[in-house]
């Protein structure tokens, strides 16, 4: 009725622009984690930039949020068809071969940050993880950064703590009976003795967290917040050093 609900098209511009919508939005995603990953090394934070960008009504505020990539059953499959398709055509896409290589560094961006503040020694470390899936309101971890964060940490002979709302039972499924990572009972069960704390998925439940409670019981106070989903100065000030995601340096 408002023009705005149906589209009549051939069927293959229709597959076509299904792909093309989570292409987009895949690229929104990896432009803001490489402009992010720019706002750390200029001391900006990317969060006003992220306003002040989004204010403008021709590219507006959806995935602008930068974090630890994109995951998921859709965002990574479709990126790849739309390239093995056009590739086939003999047209490849490079723009989108981008965006996968800035999706899979950025998955590992947490970790970087972990070993430099670290001095690169990881070995005997307890990491304290909050999120395992690859978005709230899932227990899916198809493309999960997590997946990524876990493993990397463990080959760097870290001990991981892991806790998620509902993705426990897949966290299991997809790692197996893995030495290197252990599940806790509650986010703050996860902390205890922890060398720090790393946030991976925005659950609602991590937003708002007793901040001194947490810094009682990390062994070192170090907070890796992979999804901003916290206030820097509030983080700060409660005795914790903070490292987000084009935050600007901690």
């Amino acid at each position: 009725r408002n023009h705005e609900r149906t589209l009549v098209m051939s069927r293959r511009a229709a597959e076509l622009t299904k792909y093309a919508a989570n292409a987009m939005l895949a690229t929104r995603i990896s432009f803001m984690n490489e402009l992010a990953n720019l706002a750390d090394r200029l001391g900006a934070d990317v969060e006003m930039v992220r306003q002040g960008i989004g204010s403008d009504p021709r590219i507006g505020y959806h995935f602008l949020y930068p974090g630890v990539g994109y995951g998921g059953s859709c965002f990574p499959k479709d990126v790849k068809a739309l390239q093995h398709t056009a590739t086939e055509l003999g047209q490849p896409l490079a723009l989108l071969a981008a965006v996968e290589v800035v999706n899979d560094a950025q998955k590992r961006m947490l970790v970087d940050k972990i070993v430099a503040r670290l001095s690169g020694d990881l070995a005997g470390r307890r990491i304290a993880l909050w999120g395992l899936a690859f978005k709230p309101n899932t227990d899916d971890m198809r493309e999960a950064p997590a997946r990524v964060i876990v493993e990397a940490l463990a080959e760097r002979g870290a001990t991981v703590v892991a806790y998620d709302p509902v993705a426990m039972d897949e966290a299991r499924r997809v790692f197996g009976a893995a030495p290197h990572l252990a599940y806790a009972a509650s986010p703050l069960a996860a902390c205890d003795g922890a060398d720090a704390l790393v946030v991976v998925t925005e659950w609602q439940e991590f937003r708002s967290p007793d901040f001194d409670e947490i810094r009682r019981r990390l062994r070192t106070p170090l907070v890796f917040d992979g999804r901003n989903v916290f206030t820097p100065a509030d983080v700060r000030a409660a005795g914790l050093e903070y490292f987000g995601i084009g935050r600007g340096r901690s």
